[in-house]
């Protein structure tokens, strides 16, 4: 299985790469459109503002490039800031236009609420999907979270009495608020599932 890794410049990718090839993947690092959308299995990881990363989207391609391997029948993962670029739109310095793969709207964490969100949490699986992540502890570092629609949440965690969105799903988009590379053998477990699903 050859897992194509998307950089956008914002990502904390030494490490996405390290666990993929754990897992026994040949892992690319790619940063041109015309290498994104013949892929077939694609992972979008980043970390950090989202403004940067939508511009590097829109200016190299990468956007169109990612919407036509989708179409095209790839699989494509998300993670932290890559799975909140999968929303419709992004409240962060501005409103502005996400990817579209998944409906909703990724905002700030609510005042009141300890920012950020950082440390090992429970996810609890909302809908039927993937096994990997029911009842397990991830690694999650973020100030912003998804309000995704009920159709495409898949799990949820709790902070501070608040149920986030922690991983999203349609068809073969796939995002997760917690970052898999981090989060030990449960991501492990994970990031096996997702490349099974993939395959």
């Amino acid at each position: 299985m050859t897992v194509t890794v998307v950089d956008l410049g914002v990502g904390n990718l030494p490490n996405v790469v390290r666990a993929f090839r754990r897992l026994g993947a040949d892992v690319q690092v790619v940063s041109q459109a015309r290498e994104v959308a013949g892929a077939r299995c694609l992972v979008l990881p980043g970390v950090g503002a989202a403004p940067p990363a939508l511009r590097r989207l829109g200016e190299t391609g990468l956007a169109g490039a990612l919407r036509q391997a989708v179409e095209n029948g790839a699989w494509l993962l998300g993670i932290c800031l890559g799975h909140q670029l999968l929303f419709e739109e992004l409240t962060e310095f501005g409103v502005h236009r996400g990817l579209g793969f998944l409906s909703g709207v990724v905002s700030p964490l609510p005042a009141g609420v300890r920012v950020p969100h950082m440390g090992w949490a429970r996810v609890e699986l909302t809908r039927r999907g993937f096994r990997s992540l029911d009842g397990k502890w991830f690694y999650f570092v973020h100030s912003f979270a998804a309000q995704a629609s009920p159709e495409d949440e898949a799990a949820v965690v709790e902070h501070e009495g608040l149920r986030l969105c922690a991983a999203a799903q349609r068809g073969r988009v796939v995002g997760v608020q917690f970052h898999p590379e981090k989060s030990g053998e449960a991501g492990a477990r994970f990031l096996r599932e997702f490349l099974e699903r993939a395959s």
